[in-house]
C-alpha cells in the first residue's frame, strides 16, 4: 500500500477532540455584517427588540461581533455525542470513476436521524428556549430538514414545536411531515389561512406553491402573538453560523491529523448554515493572513441569490414583518419554480456569507438542478449514499472541478460538505429519471421586477 492509501476511507475524531466552544468568524472580520435594522424606523434593532421575537441568548449570539470562541453548554455537547464526530470521508471510488489525481474528501452530515446537519443548531436554539422557560418554538422548513431536526430537538426537551412548510414541499414530501409530526411537531402547509400575514399573501397571489420567506412570515406571527412562544430559525442568521462551526472545526481537525491542506472548499448555499459552519475556521486564518483556500459556494441557478441578487437591505421574509438584513437578495417576494426539487429556495443570504463574498474572500457558482441530479446520482453508485438534493450541488462542483486537475495533471485537495441522505426526496429523483424535471431559471426582466419592491434604505 502506498503511503497516500494510508489515509483511512472515513477520518473519525474520538469523542474527546469534539469541539467545546463554536467559532464565531465575525470576530475576525475586518468589515463586519452590516446590522439588523427595525423596518418601521430603519435605526439597529437592539437586542430588547429581538427579544421579543427570539430567545434572550441567542439574541446574545447573534449581535456578538468580538468573542471570537463561545463555550457549547454541556447538555448540547452530550446530545452531540449521539451522533458528533461525523466522518470525513476519503472519495477513493470517486476518484478512481473520474480518472482525477484530485484527492477529493467529504464531511458527511447525515449520519442522524433528522438526515442532515440541522440538528447541530436545532438542539441548542432549543435548549435555550427550555432554558428561558419557554413553553414552545414556531419555525419554517422548506425541504424539511430543518423541521425535521427541530422536531426531534424539541421533543427532547419537550417543547411544543409548530412549524410552517413550503406548500409545495408539504405535498412533495409528505415522509419528512411525517417524521415531524412522529416527534410532536404541528405543521402546517404555507401559506395557510390560519395567519394574517398567509391570508394576505394568498390573496395576492392565489395559488401560490410557497416559500420560505412566506413561510417565516406565518412563524413569526405565531410567535409575537402566543405568549411564551419564540420564533426560531434554521439557518441565515449570524447565531446558526456559530453553532454550524462544529462541521468545520471537526473537518479541520480530522485534515490536521493528516498534515491534509485544502486547496478548495466547496459548500452548498441557500440561506448559508451549512456552508458558512464547514468553511468557519478555514476562513478565520484567511481573514487572520495565516492561510489561503479557494472557497466556492454552490447555489441553484433556479434561485440565484449570490450571483444574480443584489447587496441591499431587504426583508427576510414575505410579509415584510421582519427586520431588514443587508445580504445579497433576489426580494422578498421571489418565489422559485414549484418545478424546482430541493430546498436551497431562500430569497436572501446570510448577511456574513454576504460581506465575505462581497469583500471578495469566496466565489460562488450557479447550477441547474438537472446536471445536479447527475451528479447526485453517480456520486450515489460509487460512494454508496444517496445524497440530499441540497448536498448534490455542491457534489456537481467538487466534480467539476475534479475533472478540470484530470485535464491539468494538478493535483488538488477538494473538501465538500454532504450536508444530508436523500432518502425523502424521492419524488424529486423520480421526476429526474421520468424527464419531468426541468431546468427553469428566472429571466433577467423577472429578478428586475423583484428588486423594485427592495426597501429604501
Amino acid at each position: 500500500m502506498s503511503e497516500e492509501k494510508k489515509i483511512p476511507y472515513k477520518i473519525y475524531l474520538e469523542e474527546s477532540e469534539m469541539p467545546q466552544k463554536w467559532y464565531n468568524v465575525r470576530a475576525d472580520m475586518k468589515n463586519k455584517p452590516a446590522p439588523l435594522l427595525n423596518p418601521g424606523t430603519h435605526e439597529p434593532m437592539t437586542a430588547a427588540e429581538l427579544e421579543g421575537v427570539f430567545c434572550q441568548e441567542l439574541v446574545a449570539q447573534e449581535l456578538d461581533n468580538e468573542n471570537p470562541y463561545i463555550d457549547i453548554p454541556q447538555e448540547i455537547r452530550d446530545f452531540y455525542k449521539m451522533y458528533r464526530p461525523s466522518p470525513l470521508v476519503r472519495a477513493y471510488c470517486l476518484e478512481e470513476k473520474l480518472g482525477t489525481p484530485a484527492k477529493i474528501y467529504y464531511k458527511f452530515e447525515g449520519n442522524n436521524t433528522s438526515g442532515s446537519h440541522k440538528l447541530n443548531s436545532a438542539i441548542a436554539q432549543a435548549y435555550y428556549a427550555k432554558k428561558q422557560g419557554l413553553k414552545g418554538v414556531t419555525t419554517e422548513t422548506g425541504a424539511g430538514q430543518w423541521g425535521t431536526a427541530l422536531s426531534m430537538a424539541c421533543s427532547y426537551f419537550d417543547l411544543d414545536c409548530k412549524v410552517f412548510m413550503v406548500k409545495v414541499s408539504y405535498e412533495q414530501k409528505p415522509f419528512r411531515r411525517e417524521v415531524m409530526r412522529v416527534y410532536g411537531a404541528d405543521v402546517t402547509p404555507s401559506p395557510s389561512e390560519t395567519t394574517d400575514v398567509g391570508k394576505a399573501i394568498l390573496a395576492a397571489h392565489p395559488g401560490t406553491t410557497g416559500s420560505l420567506g412566506c413561510a417565516i412570515s406565518e412563524a413569526v406571527e405565531v410567535a409575537v402573538k402566543n405568549p411564551g412562544y419564540r420564533y426560531v430559525l434554521g439557518s441565515v442568521l449570524n447565531q446558526v453560523l456559530l453553532h454550524q462551526s462544529v462541521i468545520g472545526l471537526e473537518t479541520k481537525a480530522a485534515l490536521d491529523k493528516y498534515n491534509i491542506k485544502p486547496d478548495v472548499i466547496i459548500g452548498c448555499a441557500g440561506g448559508g448554515s451549512n456552508l458558512g459552519g464547514l468553511i468557519a475556521p478555514f476562513m478565520g486564518e484567511k481573514l487572520r493572513g495565516e492561510a489561503d483556500y479557494r472557497i466556492i459556494a454552490v447555489e441553484p441557478a433556479s434561485c440565484p441569490s449570490f450571483t444574480r441578487g443584489v447587496y441591499a437591505y431587504d426583508f427576510c421574509d414575505t410579509g415584510m414583518v421582519c427586520p431588514l438584513s443587508k445580504m445579497y437578495t433576489l426580494g422578498s417576494d421571489f418565489i422559485p419554480s414549484a418545478n424546482h426539487a430541493g430546498g436551497l429556495r431562500y430569497h436572501g443570504m446570510s448577511p456574513v456569507l454576504s460581506q465575505l463574498y462581497d469583500d471578495g474572500l469566496m466565489e460562488a457558482v450557479s447550477v441547474e438542478q438537472t446536471k445536479v441530479f447527475e451528479a447526485a446520482e453517480q456520486f450515489a453508485r460509487v460512494e454508496g449514499i444517496l445524497p440530499a438534493p441540497e448536498s448534490s450541488h455542491a457534489i456537481r462542483v467538487a466534480i467539476d472541478e475534479a475533472l478540470k486537475c484530470k485535464e491539468t495533471g494538478e493535483e488538488k485537495t477538494i473538501v465538500f460538505g454532504l450536508t444530508g441522505t436523500g432518502y425523502f426526496d424521492m419524488v424529486a429523483y423520480e421526476k429526474f429519471h421520468d424527464g419531468q424535471m426541468n431546468d427553469y431559471i428566472p429571466t433577467d426582466e423577472e429578478l428586475a421586477e423583484y428588486r423594485k419592491h427592495l426597501p429604501q434604505v
